[in-house]
């Protein structure tokens, strides 16, 4: 069927393309992804604890907030870090 021939239709061309001057690099930058992955396993585990404890926690521009049952903002903050948000929830599950 085939006669390794590649005369009888559309011409086939073999070219190596060379990399454009002033282009980007072909090597790629993944530092920032572990830090966004940390962030994002942080956040989901900080999610869980504030649900089983009644809470919700929101994410804006200013921050994280942790929302009540009553929908109100708990220690009326909107603009935490996760950080502070993982700090809250271990005095409150102490005290």
């Amino acid at each position: 069927m085939s006669s390794g021939r590649h005369d009888d239709g559309i011409p086939r061309g073999h070219r190596r393309l060379a990399a454009l001057p002033k282009s980007a690099s072909t090597v790629e930058d993944f530092s920032g992804a572990n830090e966004a992955k940390m962030e994002k396993l942080q956040r989901n585990s900080l999610q869980r604890r504030a649900r089983t404890r009644g809470l919700e926690l929101r994410h804006s521009d200013a921050g994280y907030a942790l929302i009540d049952t009553a929908r109100k903002r708990v220690d009326d903050r909107n603009n935490m870090s996760l950080d502070e948000v993982e700090s809250w929830l271990d005095q409150v599950s102490k005290g």
